[in-house]
């Protein structure tokens, strides 16, 4: 299994998100699995160099599709690295000749019909820690009693804590974030965000002034009711179409559907606010002009030092060794619970004790699996 160290990529995720500096370019090509049709076999593991990497769990997806109109995996696993994803693909239909039988003809029924079937390997992991030491005999100096000093020792863990989850909530919006920008480059490779709008990059500034002859920009666009209930309604449009199979809706074009209950809609809090005060607080029907159920965030990768929209919506990220995307203007997403996950995630603490210094030196490490599955339901909506 590749494991890539990104205790560098954390710290400046930490500046982001405390404000310390702005959005920065971040290289995500190395976090976040794409996933492989072929899992290399020379892939060994990171102890002995001899053991071939095991797969770890494997997801089937398999889900009836009705035709009817009407978060993300989190999970672990003790044994293996590699998640296996399986998926039979549609089959075709063929000539039905029970109504075109002849005279004297032969009918085989003993043809083989193999299943088409992909598998996607993801067998990469991302990892850091944070050390920190204790000398409690030290301490001792410094106390009146051993409460007041464990309180002392209660804060230090605390920020080792605070300094954790801050990281670890950065890399989960970084595997949104590799999605958004691998989908603008597919769907606008000429980067010309404000010139293009596409089923899968929906850009609703451009569809707004396009359909009413307007020339509202990206500063204005959230404090102008007309604007922010378009884009209510081009989101909710979105998802509607999203439970119906089809092949517009993922990068790879394979047929996929997305039920309602099995969505991720992740929305900018500045775009929600504003939603919420244009198209709530003016009609007594609130059912008919409420976004979708959906999760906020504050911003996509940083806030900036400012909390301005330029900020907040911004992402800056290196897709590949060929392509970086540098977009703002990202308002939301919409993908399908098999798109993106954080999984086999591992925390633990290791410790060990200096005889010669008298203190005990903590290793909080982490590791984990950012997957991205370009097959799956991914919609991004921005204005720019």
């Amino acid at each position: 299994m590749t494991v890539q160290q990104i205790y560098e990529l954390t710290n400046n995720i930490a500046k982001e998100t405390l404000g310390l500096t702005t959005v920065l370019s971040e290289d995500l090509s190395n976090i976040v699995d794409l996933g492989s049709e072929v899992f290399n076999t020379d892939n060994v593991d990171n102890y002995v160099k001899a053991l071939i990497d095991r797969i770890g769990k494997e997801v089937f997806v398999n889900r009836k599709y009705s035709g009817s109109v009407p978060s993300v995996l989190y999970d672990a696993w003790e044994f293996g690295s590699v998640l296996s994803k399986v998926e039979v693909e549609l089959p075709e239909a063929t000539e039905n000749e029970s109504w075109e039988l002849t005279d004297g003809a032969s009918y085989d029924s003993q043809i083989f019909f193999k299943p088409s079937v992909t598998v996607r390997y993801f067998d990469s992991k991302v990892t850091f820690e944070i050390p920190y030491s204790i000398a409690t005999k030290q301490l001792k100096e410094s106390f009146t009693n051993a409460s007041t000093m464990n309180k002392f020792l209660s804060a230090i863990e605390g920020a080792v804590d605070k300094a954790m989850t801050i990281r670890t909530d950065g890399l989960v919006m970084r595997t949104i974030n590799m999605m958004i920008a691998k989908t603008l480059a597919t769907d606008i490779p000429t980067a010309n965000y404000g010139a293009n709008s596409t089923i899968k990059a929906v850009n609703l500034l451009k569809l707004y002034n396009d359909k009413f002859n307007q020339s509202l920009t990206r500063a204005n666009c959230l404090q102008t009711p007309e604007f922010v209930r378009f884009a209510s309604a081009n989101i909710g449009i979105t998802v509607e179409r999203m439970s119906k199979i089809s092949t517009l809706f993922n990068i790879e074009g394979k047929p996929r559907f997305t039920p309602k209950d099995e969505l991720h809609t992740v929305l900018l809090a500045d775009f929600v606010k504003y939603a919420e005060a244009y198209l709530q607080s003016d009609t007594y029907h609130n059912e008919y002009t409420k976004l979708p159920n959906a999760e906020t965030v504050p911003y996509w990768q940083g806030s900036g030092a400012d909390y301005g929209l330029d900020s907040v919506s911004k992402i800056h990220v290196k897709v590949d060794a060929d392509t970086t995307v540098e977009a703002t203007g990202i308002l939301g997403v919409c993908f399908d619970k098999y798109a993106l996950a954080v999984c086999n995630v591992d925390k633990r603490t290791t410790s060990a004790y200096s005889a010669r210094g008298e203190f005990y030196s903590n290793y909080l490490k982490y590791d984990m699996q950012a997957i991205a599955s370009t097959d799956e339901n991914f919609v991004v909506f921005f204005v720019a």
